[in-house]
């Protein structure tokens, strides 16, 4: 009890030397501990149906029924479902660029809650036994100094009471995803991912996490790796969808 008083004194205290701004618009913040003010929040697109059934991947317009993409159809993913909180646009492209970018590991505790209500949401009678995400190649996390999908499914990880493992790595060094089309992308990314020699991943329901999903290639790419270990079943789930 003390410890958390003395924690939200010391948080009240940083606030008056150092007011937050708004990461998306440099406004004012009118809640304490948040950096997106509430009018950029009120513009997130978020994401409901209709979307593919399979990749989630939102559609415009009126579709009254069960809806799978070409993409979906002409070869099925190695996930079983991939679905994203928020599109990957306005307010929340700027929040994710500086959590992704900028040392916005802070970040965490905005997106966070985006994508632990779009699993509620989305996989309430999903029983996972673990969650993961997509790693960053060695060289490339070094530089960051995170993984800004680790610290999204550690956010998640402790909502839901389940392990993190860390159990997948990149084999190779692959090149931005940013700018490339559909076939680019998958090429870049494939045999990129592998499973850890220690993944225990055996049998289990994995959630894979990551900030982002464009096309798909890359979580994709994750899941092979996983299922290759042995994992039963993988589900996706990401803050925003591009």
């Amino acid at each position: 009890m003390r410890t958390g008083l003395c924690r939200s004194f010391c948080e009240l205290l940083l606030d008056v030397i150092y007011p937050r701004s708004c990461v998306a618009c440099g406004g004012p913040v009118d809640e304490n501990l948040t950096h997106v003010c509430f009018d950029c929040r009120v513009t997130y697109d978020y994401i409901d149906r209709p979307f593919c059934e399979i990749c989630g991947d939102p559609v415009d317009g009126l579709i009254e029924h069960k809806y799978v993409c070409s993409w979906c159809e002409a070869a099925r993913p190695c996930f079983v479902n991939a679905r994203s909180a928020v599109r990957f646009n306005g307010a929340l492209k700027h929040v994710i660029h500086e959590f992704k970018y900028s040392n916005g590991a802070y970040l965490v505790n905005d997106l966070g809650p985006l994508l632990v209500k779009c699993v509620h949401t989305n996989y309430t009678k999903i029983g996972f036994d673990c969650v993961t995400y997509v790693p960053l190649h060695i060289r490339r996390e070094r530089e960051r100094t995170y993984n800004q999908s680790a610290l999204l499914a550690r956010y998640v990880a402790s909502d839901m009471d389940l392990p993190l493992l860390r159990c997948i790595r990149r084999s190779r060094p692959t090149a931005s995803q940013v700018g490339l089309s559909l076939a680019e992308r998958k090429q870049n990314v494939k045999h990129a991912f592998i499973a850890s020699s220690n993944a225990h991943v055996g049998m289990r329901t994995v959630l894979l996490v990551d900030d982002v999903i464009t096309t798909g290639a890359t979580v994709n790419e994750c899941a092979r790796a996983l299922l290759d270990a042995g994992a039963a079943r993988v589900y996706v789930a990401s803050v925003a969808r591009g």
